[in-house]
C-alpha cells in the first residue's frame, strides 16, 4: 500500500531508515533458496507479479555480478535509477521503501535509507536557490534511496521557471555521484510520459520503469481485508461484497485513469470503523466480535 505525503508537510523532508540487524544478511540463510529474501520482503504486497519478477531479476543480477567479481571476472558498476509510473494508492512508494532494504541487504547501497520529496522540496524561489537545495537533497539521499513523487510537477512551469534547474542539478548530480544513490521518479503515467517527452536525456538514465496498474476490484478487496485485520477488524461477508460492488461501480462511474487505488480503499476502511463505532455506542454491551465486525451498513463510498 502506498502511503501519502502528509497535507500538513510543507517544507518537511520524509527520511526512512533501515537497521541492518532487522533483515538476514543475504547469502546466509538464503544460500539454498535463492529467491526467499526477496519473496519474504514482498510477501504482504497484493498483486504486481510483472513487477516483483522485474525486481528478482534485479536481486539476481546483482548477486551474481558479486560472485564474477570474486574471480576476476568483468563486472562493471551499475546505476539502478528508476521511473514508477502508476495512478495514485497503487504502491509506488511502498515497493521504493522496500527495494531501500533490498539493496542494502545486497551491500548496493551503504545505508539503505530513503528520502521522500516533491517539488517543493527541490525548487528554490530565487536564482541559485534552487540548485543548493537539490544538491543538499542529493547529499542526504547518499548510500539511499531518493523518491521524488509527482516528478512531472517540476516541468509545469516553463523554461524560465526553477523547476528546470531542479531537473538539471539532478541530472549533473546523477553524473557525479553515478553508483551511491538511486534515484526513483514516480507520477501518474500520462504526466510521466508527457515530462520525459520534453526531456529526452532524461529518459535514458533510467534503466528501470516499473509500471503499477491500477488494482482489481477483487485486489482491493483483499487490501481492505488486510488493512481491517492489521487494526483487530474484520469484514463480514455481506461488507465484502458491498465493497467490491461499490469498487466496480465507481470505476464504471468514475473512470480509472485517476483512480486511487489504495488510497480510497484505506479512507473507506477509516470510514467504515467510524460507523461502526457510532452503530456500537448506543449498545450497553457488546461482545468482542461485535467490537471487531464491520458489516456492510458500515461500508460506503464517497
Amino acid at each position: 500500500m502506498e502511503s501519502q505525503v502528509s497535507s500538513q508537510k510543507q517544507n518537511q523532508i520524509n527520511i526512512i531508515l533501515h537497521d541492518r540487524q532487522d533483515h538476514v544478511e543475504m547469502g546466509q540463510q538464503d544460500a539454498f533458496v535463492p529467491f526467499q529474501s526477496v519473496e519474504k520482503l514482498f510477501a504482504d504486497i497484493i498483486g504486481m507479479d510483472e513487477i516483483k519478477e522485474n525486481i528478482k531479476e534485479i536481486y539476481a543480477n546483482v548477486l551474481i555480478n558479486q560472485e564474477r567479481q570474486k574471480i576476476g571476472l568483468k563486472a562493471e558498476k551499475q546505476v539502478w535509477h528508476m521511473l514508477f509510473k502508476g495512478n495514485p494508492g497503487t504502491g509506488k512508494t511502498t515497493v521504493a521503501r522496500k527495494l531501500a532494504v533490498l539493496f542494502q541487504e545486497l551491500n548496493v547501497l551503504s545505508k539503505g535509507h530513503l528520502i521522500e520529496a516533491d517539488r517543493a522540496d527541490l525548487v528554490g524561489e530565487y536564482i541559485g536557490h534552487t540548485a543548493k537545495k537539490t544538491k543538499s537533497l542529493v547529499e542526504k539521499s547518499l548510500g539511499g534511496i531518493l523518491f521524488i513523487d509527482e516528478a512531472y510537477a517540476l516541468a509545469r512551469g516553463g523554461e524560465k521557471d526553477f523547476g528546470k534547474e531542479a531537473i538539471d542539478t539532478l541530472v549533473k548530480q546523477m553524473e557525479d555521484y553515478h553508483d551511491q544513490f538511486i534515484l526513483i521518479l514516480a507520477g501518474y503515467p500520462d504526466e510521466m510520459d508527457h515530462f520525459l517527452s520534453l526531456n529526452p536525456g532524461l529518459r535514458s538514465r533510467f534503466p528501470f520503469i516499473f509500471n503499477f496498474s491500477n488494482y482489481t476490484a477483487d485486489q482491493l478487496v483483499k487490501i481492505a481485508k488486510s488493512i481491517a485485520s492489521q487494526r483487530d477488524y474484520r469484514l463480514s461477508n455481506e461488507a465484502s461484497w458491498k465493497l467490491r460492488s461499490l469498487l466496480i461501480k465507481y470505476l464504471r462511474e468514475n473512470g480509472a485513469q485517476h483512480f486511487s487505488n489504495g488510497r480510497l480503499v484505506r479512507n473507506m476502511m477509516e470510514k467504515a470503523m467510524r460507523k461502526q463505532a457510532v452503530r456500537l455506542i448506543n449498545k450497553r454491551y457488546y461482545s468482542a466480535d461485535e467490537l471487531m465486525l464491520l458489516n456492510a451498513k458500515d461500508i460506503m463510498i464517497e
